[in-house]
């Protein structure tokens, strides 16, 4: 009988688990930098740094070369730049560079880092990001054209 509670228990807490990580699947979460802008923002690392669209919001998608998920997630990411102006998505594969995944602190993909064009982090989301989640929390940040 001890043998079923403990089968059960486990059944149990898998579930909730699984429940959770879902949960999270696709938030947008407010970048790992602080809430008060520092007087010389950190630079980020030489790839990203190199791909940011000067004027823009860029968009990094940070990939791996099998990775379903990546897919998707890259073809939400440039339904939102091409139908916003003022933002730029472009996409990065940590396959063989796991120090840049390790430098921006990415620990699943896809994960998506939102920067402005000096190169702070805005946001991040782990996993396929939600269009609506994305298009709120990029509109802060978007400028009005008169």
């Amino acid at each position: 009988m001890t043998g079923v509670w403990l089968l059960l228990g486990t059944l149990v807490a898998g579930v909730l688990t699984g429940l959770l990580l879902r949960s999270r699947d696709g938030r947008v979460r407010r970048g790992a930098g602080p809430a008060v802008d520092p007087p010389s923002p950190p630079s980020p690392p030489a790839p990203v740094a190199e791909v940011l669209v000067p004027d823009a919001v860029t968009l990094v998608q940070l990939s791996t070369t099998f990775c379903a998920p990546c897919r998707h997630a890259r073809a939400v990411l440039e339904r939102v730049a091409k139908g916003t102006d003022g933002v730029a998505h472009v996409e990065l594969d940590v396959t063989d560079r796991p120090e840049l995944a390790e430098e921006l602190r990415v620990l699943r993909t896809p994960t998506t880092i939102a920067f402005d064009a000096a190169g702070r982090e805005l946001w991040r989301v782990g996993g396929v990001p939600k269009l609506a989640a994305l298009r709120t929390a990029l509109a802060p940040y978007m400028h009005p054209t008169e």
